[in-house]
């Protein structure tokens, strides 16, 4: 069976090794850092699939105490905005929907809650054409872009707007 629940601290070892199985273009991730951000995120969530973690979404609200300079240009810009600073899903689980599945609950937080925007980035250089497709399909427009590390890293900031309608259903990921 599988289950979309919150995160809890117990899940945190399989969350780490979702993160470093992805790190080439994620940040990295240690298990304090996590404690952290698990306890500022304004959404944070998992699915369980026969007992095993396969996928994760970390959110953050405009406010957060945060420190990623890709949080803090959406903070500049946007007054309400739902920041999704990471999202993994495992190799074996990849395809099955579990993606989209994270973001659509995530759209109706948004949507409950009148945030206007879902912010997030993803890197062009060195590219991630998987999530570039992936975030396309789902309707998120290029917003700006940010280099990264001494400009060894180029990220493009995403937004999608909330209110022009619900996320598409077809299997994004």
């Amino acid at each position: 069976m599988t289950m979309l629940r919150d995160a809890t601290p117990a899940d945190f070892p399989a969350i780490l090794a979702l993160n470093e199985a992805f790190v080439a273009v994620l940040s990295p991730l240690d298990s304090a850092r996590l404690a952290r951000l698990h306890a500022q995120a304004a959404w944070h969530r998992v699915i369980e699939s026969d007992a095993r973690i396969g996928a994760f979404l970390l959110a953050f609200r405009e406010g957060a105490d945060y420190d990623s300079p890709n949080y803090h240009w959406f903070a500049q810009r946007y007054p309400r905005f739902l920041y999704v600073d990471r999202i993994v899903v495992a190799g074996s689980t990849q395809a099955r929907g579990a993606g989209s599945r994270l973001y659509r609950e995530l759209h109706a937080l948004a949507v409950h809650d009148a945030v206007p925007l879902i912010t997030c980035e993803f890197d062009v250089e060195p590219p991630n054409p998987a999530s570039e497709r992936f975030h396309a399909r789902l309707g998120f427009r290029e917003v700006g872009r940010q280099l990264l590390h001494g400009g060894r890293k180029t990220v493009s900031l995403q937004a999608l707007d909330v209110a022009v309608g619900d996320m598409p259903l077809a299997d994004a990921g």
